[in-house]
């Protein structure tokens, strides 16, 4: 990442505005490339939470809360790529302690606001639900539907389990239906994915529509995250579409401000779509 390079090309594109107009809209333009994205993973012990961040994300992971802190604050860990942040936040799974269902409810409502987005996951071969339908509806509710990736996990443990190292058709065949039993439970937003760590299969599609489900400010941070091998030109190109639209909607922010003289704002029109375009162009500069 080489974001001085990045921004040049960008301070080009803006020579035609004012000099404190031009520094202001290349100020939030950093301040997008900067963002540190917030997601959440939640799953019942076992569902194998460790083991897919570990899968997907290449940055270098430190704790920043301890679990015996504070049972009400769920653990969180930062991983850095060069200069470049990400917080996953680790969320209880329910159904396990009946007690504690209802402080995990509060901390949720508490944390859902700040997450871009959270990765629910569902082992293959747990069919106690309930809980989980309960809470969906009850704490996710209409509010947050959109922030909710259903992942299956341990794709491999669903029947007939075997010890071939690739799913067998009837595994296959009983994902579907894992797949199917979730979307009539949940009604999720987002299509449900399915994946096995252990057989490296289904995580790049599941990378695939993680990205796509992001806040358009939060992809790019999270590809930039990503292991090597789920840095696929569809994921980048996604990122960069959403950088570009970011860029442009940090115009339109400037430009609708009070105070700004029209003709500002018509140099402001006239060079957003060359803006927006080099906001793509110059993308991996920044990420």
């Amino acid at each position: 990442m080489n974001s001085s390079e990045g921004l040049q090309p960008l301070q080009n594109s803006l020579s035609g505005l004012p000099q404190w107009m031009s520094e202001r809209i290349l100020y939030q333009i950093s301040q997008l490339a900067s963002y540190e994205p917030m997601i959440g993973i939640m799953g019942k012990t076992g569902a194998g939470k460790s083991s897919l961040c570990n899968a997907l994300f290449a940055g270098e992971v430190s704790p920043v809360s301890d679990v015996a802190a504070c049972t009400r604050e769920p653990l969180r860990f930062r991983f850095q790529v060069g200069g470049r942040f990400m917080t996953l936040v680790d969320l209880p799974g329910v159904g396990e302690s009946g007690a504690r269902d209802n402080e995990y409810a509060a901390l949720y409502r508490d944390q859902l606001p700040r997450l871009d987005l959270v990765l629910w996951l569902v082992k293959a071969d747990d069919r106690a639900l309930a809980v989980d339908e309960h809470f969906y509806r009850q704490v996710i509710g209409e509010q947050y539907r959109d922030k909710v990736l259903f992942v299956i996990s341990q794709a491999d443990k669903i029947e007939p389990v075997t010890s071939n190292e690739s799913l067998s058709t009837e595994q296959k065949s009983n994902i579907s239906r894992k797949i199917c039993l979730l979307h009539e439970l949940f009604h999720p937003v987002h299509p449900v994915c399915a994946v096995s760590v252990r057989l490296q299969w289904g995580l790049r599609v599941m990378v695939e529509r993680m990205v796509r489900c992001l806040p358009r400010e939060a992809s790019s941070p999270v590809v930039a995250q990503l292991q090597r091998p789920f840095r696929t030109e569809q994921v980048k190109e996604k990122a960069r579409s959403d950088f570009g639209e970011t860029v442009g909607a940090a115009m339109d922010i400037v430009c609708n401000a009070p105070l700004i003289p029209a003709p500002v704002r018509a140099i402001i029109h006239a060079v957003r779509a060359t803006v927006v375009s080099m906001a793509r162009a110059v993308w991996d500069f920044f990420f």
